[in-house]
């Protein structure tokens, strides 16, 4: 379950003030086939494995799968709308790729806060995302969080 410590409206985000090791949130989405193709002509990663079923059908993955900066973008989306959410700045992000996401798949993406540092207000938040119990991309996120003071 999320941890909700106050209710704040969808323009504002933590300050650092109000963070918590181990508030968390998380953000789900089901990919669909639009998604990829959007997600190809706005990137311009027109890798076949993404877009061309026959030639994906001969790879380890035996078919399309989605870009993996795609599925990262979940993660960008619970940091920069839920925690910290809006006014945080994204330093860094480490990303391990586990396994692929297709078309149809609902992602969660779900980011633990697990270090403070007040004093350069600054997040260090635990990212992982999941197809149902499957871990698909897993990493840590450095964030700037504003500061009431």
């Amino acid at each position: 379950m999320d941890d909700v410590r106050q209710v704040r409206k969808d323009t504002e985000g933590y300050c650092i003030e109000d963070l918590a090791v181990g508030m968390t949130a998380s953000f789900a989405k089901t990919v669909t086939e639009a998604d990829i193709v959007l997600f190809a002509g706005i990137s311009g990663d027109t890798n076949p494995v993404h877009i061309n079923q026959e030639y994906a059908a001969t790879t380890m993955f035996q078919g399309r799968i989605a870009h993996g900066m795609l599925t990262v973008g979940f993660i960008s989306a619970v940091l920069g709308t839920k925690l910290p959410g809006p006014g945080c700045i994204y330093m860094s992000q480490t990303l391990k790729f586990k396994a692929p996401v297709r078309a149809g798949d609902t992602v969660t993406a779900r980011a633990t806060i697990t270090e403070l540092v007040p004093e350069k207000r600054r997040a260090v938040i635990k990212t992982v995302c999941t197809v149902g119990e499957t871990v698909v991309v897993e990493g840590e996120a450095l964030l700037m969080v504003p500061s009431r003071g």
